[in-house]
């Protein structure tokens, strides 16, 4: 193994040693939590997250049964959620698109707040204030998106269900199983885009990426050195990026003021490809989830990184 490992180009070597190190710092956070959630979910206690949220629902134009759906994509991921909401489905009276697009939206704002808000703290960003943000933020777009949609008139049409749950082996060992296959996609992943950024650093490509990126991200309080990952993470996931933002931190690449914006730009929208698309199958539009979700993001990063700079000033005597 050894001999293995010392026969690779260095700058392989380079790449496989900081991906474990930034993937060993994220399984430090995500495995005790997945391990809490795992416990909850037996538990059945995610059902009295439930209920405080059904009342809320009426302010989105939802039935109250929507209150679990999002209740389980908080505490577990979009694919719970949306097992959850498929089951649900039926004992309820037809959702239109406009409803669905208001769910969908609220669930990709705040999911599996655990353990990215765990990422997100590792980071140097508070636990309990992203939490509140994403939660917040996901009853203020769902309310926003209904008013608009309300208002417009538009989505009426009955939303189609795409998504029908599959039988899962519940025993714990494929539960196991299944959460360390994702680990090691997380990892292969972390590995692909280190050796991409070390590949763009080396072409320049990096630099007229940020060059390009910076006008727009400043008005995000987002400097330069957290363009490229910010990006990454937007389009990747809020796991992928802040792995690499925490890499650069530790390396003295990023700033720290940069921090706080970027992880919270990444905790409002992140992975706007791949979870968008998934929303779709409970008959969602693009124009709440990918289109209304992004710019309500960028809309109130833009007013927190303000709000944040003018906290941070030394006040004049």
């Amino acid at each position: 193994m050894d001999i293995a490992f010392s026969a690779l180009p260095r700058a392989l070597r380079a790449v496989v040693v900081d991906a474990a190190r930034i993937c060993l710092d994220l399984f430090k956070v995500m495995v005790p939590i997945l391990i809490g959630v795992k416990l909850l979910k037996e538990l059945g206690w995610i059902a009295y997250l439930a209920k405080p949220l059904a009342p809320l629902m009426s302010l989105v134009g939802l039935p109250p049964e929507c209150g679990l759906t999002w209740a389980t994509a908080i505490a577990n991921n979009l694919y719970a959620g949306l097992a959850v909401h498929a089951a649900l489905v039926p004992d309820m009276a037809p959702l239109t698109v406009a409803q669905a697009t208001v769910i969908a939206t609220m669930m990709l704002i705040a999911h599996n707040l655990f353990v990215e808000g765990a990422i997100a703290k590792r980071c140097g960003v508070g636990f309990w204030g992203q939490a509140v943000l994403r939660l917040a933020g996901a009853l203020a777009c769902g309310m926003l998106l209904n008013g608009v949609f309300s208002a417009l008139g538009v989505f009426t049409d009955p939303a189609p269900l795409l998504f029908t749950p599959s039988t899962e082996d519940g025993s714990l060992w494929a539960w196991a199983f299944g959460e360390i296959k994702n680990l090691g996609m997380i990892y292969c992943v972390i590995a692909a885009l280190v050796g991409t950024m070390r590949l763009l650093e080396t072409l320049g490509v990096t630099r007229i990426f940020e060059a390009a990126l910076l006008p727009f991200l400043r008005l995000m309080g987002i400097g330069g050195g957290a363009a490229t990952i910010t990006v990454i993470g937007l389009v990747m996931g809020l796991a992928y990026g802040s792995g690499l933002i925490l890499h650069d931190v530790q390396k003295g690449k990023v700033a720290p003021r940069d921090v706080f914006s970027a992880i919270s730009l990444m905790s409002l929208s992140h992975a706007l490809i791949e979870d968008t698309l998934l929303m779709y199958l409970i008959g969602a539009s693009l124009w709440g989830t990918f289109v209304g979700r992004l710019l309500f993001s960028l809309a109130v990063v833009a007013v927190l990184s303000r709000v944040a700079a003018g906290l941070a000033r030394p006040r004049l005597a």
